[in-house]
């Protein structure tokens, strides 16, 4: 039996300003965007090629306090890229920087131990790794 991590609430203070960052900012594609009225809303967007979304909103996701989750991770094939990308999009994120080592030889030096980091608005922690190639 397969058990597939698919959404993470994201607590967040402002949603509309979230999504935008989310959306805008990352990429992220809106899946939805759902009100119950004016307490409830629910917000899913999912990050390019991924198989789990985030889920922002107010009422119906879990209380939170924003800005209180730290060390959400997104993988990506190429950290140079992803950070020229973040950058080009008005993202406040490190340099790339190199944590640990390979334990086996590969093509290039930053795959597995390569990151950048970054928050969200509320000051959510995120960090991107790179891995172009699972062994």
């Amino acid at each position: 039996m397969n058990w597939t991590l698919e959404v993470v609430v994201v607590p967040v203070s402002d949603v509309d300003r979230a999504k935008a960052f989310y959306a805008d900012r990352l990429g992220f594609a809106v899946d939805h965007d759902t009100a119950l009225g004016d307490d409830v809303r629910i917000v899913q967007l999912t990050p390019p090629g991924s198989g789990c979304s985030i889920v922002i909103g107010k009422g119906a996701v879990p209380e939170m306090p924003p800005g209180s989750l730290r060390g959400l991770q997104l993988v990506v094939p190429d950290i140079r890229k992803a950070h020229a990308l973040l950058v080009e999009r008005g993202v406040d994120v490190t340099d790339v920087q190199k944590i640990g080592e390979n334990p086996r030889p590969v093509p290039d030096p930053l795959d597995n131990v390569g990151f950048v980091f970054f928050d969200d608005p509320d000051g959510n922690g995120w960090a991107v790794q790179q891995i172009s190639s699972r062994g």
